[in-house]
């Protein structure tokens, strides 16, 4: 890059996303009469990408961008603004994908994922801002060959309201389909028929983000082979590969099998630390 962020550089993952608005509504730089005043100062434009989180506010004079790459930033920042970015999104886009805010970046290559999110999914503005915000790499998917299949596969396995502005759904419209269909063969080998694992998806769709086998398959593993747990029970509650092995599961089973209870998978994880260690003491 031709200039640092504020941020280090992170993985786009199923993060607390309650920095979004961080960006105070006083600040000055919200007015969009103030942005993309070409014809103002060198200073008042690095100014104002400092405001916004574009440009890390503590660099280095000598390392600041040229007249020229700040143009370049700021016609990007008008592409993005006109399809409905916000002033107090880009410190987080910036934060997330840089890789948006360099000299050799062209708006117009990411037009058809915004076209996608349009005709394809059919978020409205507000949707797309979100599904944006919560995963920035989703502007560099290839449509043809990432994000239209892999939407595609979703809605054979019944997922609905992908367009909804979730963190969840921003993530799967950007997970592969050849990971989602992995991810319905572990369930089909533990024994379910593809339905099953197709309406087990559909139930906990977050279950395409995990790992298989440093996370379902060691779970499962513990589920039938330490827990003595059917798959008729985990088919009745998919939730129960959302909970940490070493810090929910084990901790409870154990407790439980000490005191020689037996209860159903949702009473033992779903209840809080207090409620289930006061009724089980």
């Amino acid at each position: 890059m031709l200039f640092s962020l504020h941020l280090p550089t992170v993985s786009c993952s199923y993060s607390n996303t309650s920095n979004l608005n961080s960006f105070s509504s006083s600040s000055s730089y919200q007015n969009p009469s103030l942005y993309l005043k070409f014809r103002t100062s060198h200073r008042e434009n690095l100014r104002y990408l400092k405001a916004i989180g574009v440009i890390d506010p503590n660099t280095k004079p000598h390392k600041l961008p040229s007249p020229d790459v700040v143009t370049h930033l700021f016609s990007i920042i008008h592409f993005l603004k006109s399809k409905g970015i916000l002033d107090t999104d880009f410190s987080r886009i910036a934060y997330l994908c840089p890789q948006l805010f360099t000299i050799n970046f062209d708006p117009s290559e990411i037009e058809p994922v915004f076209e996608f999110l349009i005709s394809n999914l059919q978020a409205t503005v507000p949707e797309r801002r979100g599904l944006i915000v919560n995963c920035p790499y989703i502007l560099l998917s290839d449509v043809e060959y990432c994000l239209q299949p892999t939407l595609n596969y979703l809605r054979q396995v019944g997922v609905k309201k992908l367009n909804v502005a979730s963190k969840l759904n921003a993530h799967l419209l950007n997970t592969r389909v050849e990971k989602l269909r992995k991810t319905l063969k572990f369930l089909k080998s533990t024994g379910m028929s593809h339905g099953e694992a197709a309406e087990f998806c559909r139930r906990m769709p977050a279950i395409f983000g995990y790992d298989i086998e440093d996370n379902l398959r060691v779970k499962f593993e513990f589920l039938v082979e330490e827990m003595g747990r059917s798959l008729e029970e985990l088919k009745e509650f998919p939730q129960y590969f959302a909970f940490s092995l070493g810090e929910r599961i084990a901790p409870r089973h154990w407790h439980l099998k000490q005191r020689n209870v037996h209860i159903k998978l949702n009473r033992m994880l779903l209840w809080s630390d207090n409620r289930f260690y006061a009724k089980w003491k």
